[in-house]
């Protein structure tokens, strides 16, 4: 989905929308463009729930145009309408959207509170693995945990859908005892003896990851000698 690609790892400003042009409705807020020298109407709807829907209407047959959604090449007459509501879905996003670093609600929320509390922001260095960051401490520079985005059959089989998740370094009795509960795993690509897989889907509380995640952060402080 068009909206769903350019509209990833943002949030919606709220207060932006009615500046911007949209109009407040029972279900959500609603906007509208005339394209293409009147041929064609772009509607933006944005439900309750922050979801875009862009559609188009051809303004002649009062009907919904969907050529465009089937055609990729950007030379065809549906290629020239595709680009247009791509502008205009690139614009509100510039102007109503703030964009966040990660993919789901939980993984911004651990990562603003690492901010806070370490003053460490994630680190993107895969460009193979976009979704990949790491969390190092600044003075020994060594990680105390990686947010990544993965299929979640890597943890649970026949379970296909992408989840993010969290590797944090833990005492290995501790992890035996935690991979007993809901929500956490064998590390995924990390030593499984001394780390841990956490999934950031809101099954585990936000108060007890950050403990956890704590812990992790004080195997990398560096001793006083």
């Amino acid at each position: 989905m068009i909206e769903e690609e350019i509209f990833k790892k943002t949030k919606i400003d709220w207060n932006q929308l009615e500046k911007y042009g949209f109009q407040k409705g029972n279900n959500g807020y609603q906007y509208s463009k005339n394209i293409m020298n009147d041929t064609f109407q772009v509607i933006v709807s944005i439900d309750q729930n922050g979801k875009v829907q862009g559609k188009v209407y051809d303004i002649s047959f009062q009907a919904e145009y969907l050529n465009f959604r089937r055609e990729e090449g950007n030379t065809s007459f549906s290629g020239k309408v595709r680009e247009e509501l791509i502008n205009i879905l690139e614009d509100i996003k510039n102007h109503c959207f703030i964009q966040e670093p990660f993919l789901y609600e939980q993984s911004n929320r651990i990562a603003k509170q690492i901010d806070e509390k370490y003053k460490d922001k994630p680190q993107f260095e895969w460009d193979k693995f976009p979704g990949y960051a790491i969390f190092k401490n600044k003075d020994s520079n060594k990680w105390y945990a990686i947010i990544m985005d993965i299929d979640k059959s890597k943890l649970e089989k026949n379970q296909s859908v992408k989840v993010e998740i969290m590797n944090i370094k833990l005492d290995p009795n501790e992890i035996e005892n935690l991979l007993t509960q809901e929500g956490f795993y064998p590390a995924y690509h990390m030593n499984k003896k001394n780390w841990i897989t956490v999934i950031l889907d809101n099954t585990i509380p936000d108060e007890i990851l950050m403990n956890l995640l704590h812990e992790s952060y004080s195997y990398t402080v560096r001793k006083e000698r």
